[in-house]
């Protein structure tokens, strides 16, 4: 039986607590947290894990202080929240469409915002923050796009991830399109920029995320207990006194933000979105999307990719979405192995 315990405030508010889940965030949280410091001691200038603690409690050298501070911390800073961010897409978008293979890489959402990103870099050479605007725009305009085709007396799963999946093809084609369109140093920008990478990331990127994750968080996480509803399919939602249209263009909207902006921040981060909800759920065995396990999943993961990116292969580094793409493309295939012999695809 599930160990779950309810809090009671004076107030007369109440909280149901999963001890497991509970257990299962807190100690992902500690390996993300002993990962990043190890990740902000690597490099060309390495630190002890006690040197990088003492630098980030205001206890450092200057050149300490500036290593950390300045250059490494920022970076793992984007890491987590891109992290987060994927995986709470990822999480949405699996339980709105009540299918693992519903995440946002798979059914066109990281391609809209790929083709918005590669037009302001092909048809106006943008610099940085304008490739970034256009990822988020491409990221909106194929959200409501989706949203719009699939809708006949409501989204359904099964219709939202078909039309999804459509619209991936034909924007992949885009992109494709405008790489061949492109010069020769525009079409080498696009493509390091398509690889998905967190070198060179700043608190630039930091802020911005910082910011939007601020806001959509607290959204998303009051909207658990209703996602958790829709999961068990329309009527029954409805039923239990749930606003199913609203809800689900509430949660919709912050999935699509949520990939939008971390795509925006690092370029397209492949296989995050898909297995880090079905690795949280997996830990925690609880039903529902999980969105706090899946959350710091996501961000435990893209750190241990950005560690192997940058240390497992000596001098030659590489962009941490190759990584991501290699271990989630195992990953996928396993998953699809598993569903067929459940029967479930």
């Amino acid at each position: 039986m599930k160990a779950v315990k309810a809090i009671r405030t004076p107030g007369g508010l109440s909280v149901r607590l999963d001890a497991r889940a509970a257990s299962v965030v807190m100690l992902l949280a500690v390996a993300a947290a002993a990962v990043a410091v190890v990740l902000i001691g690597s490099g060309d200038f390495p630190m002890s894990f006690g040197d990088v603690t003492a630098t980030l409690l205001g206890n450092g050298t200057p050149a300490q202080e500036f290593i950390v501070q300045d250059v490494r911390l920022p970076r793992v800073l984007v890491a987590v929240l891109v992290g987060a961010s994927l995986a709470l897409s990822g999480a949405i978008f699996q339980s709105l469409s009540r299918n693992p293979l519903g995440s946002p890489d798979v059914i066109g959402f990281s391609q809209g915002s790929t083709v918005g990103a590669l037009t302001v870099i092909v048809l106006f050479s943008g610099d940085s923050l304008a490739v970034a605007g256009g990822a988020v725009a491409g990221g909106l305009v194929t959200g409501i796009a989706v949203y719009t085709l699939a809708w006949k007396r409501g989204v359904q799963g099964f219709r939202l991830v078909l039309v999804g999946i459509g619209v991936a093809a034909m924007l992949t084609a885009v992109i494709h399109f405008l790489i061949t369109k492109a010069n020769l140093v525009d079409a080498t920008r696009a493509t390091l920029w398509m690889t998905g990478s967190l070198d060179g990331r700043d608190w630039a990127q930091v802020w911005p995320l910082a910011g939007m994750c601020a806001v959509l968080m607290p959204v998303v996480f009051a909207h658990g207990r209703p996602l958790r509803m829709l999961e068990m399919g329309d009527d029954a939602a409805y039923a239990l006194g749930v606003p199913v249209e609203r809800t689900r263009v509430v949660l919709m909207g912050s999935g699509v933000l949520f990939i939008a902006v971390a795509t925006a921040a690092a370029g397209p981060i492949a296989f995050v979105a898909l297995s880090a909800p079905q690795l949280a759920r997996r830990l925690t065995r609880s039903p529902g999307p999980n969105l706090a396990a899946a959350a710091v999943m996501g961000a435990a993961l893209l750190l241990v990719a950005d560690w192997t990116a940058t240390n497992a292969f000596g001098d030659r580094m590489l962009p941490v979405g190759v990584v991501t793409a290699v271990l989630g493309g195992g990953y996928l295939l396993w998953l699809l192995v598993t569903e067929r012999k459940a029967g479930r695809i």
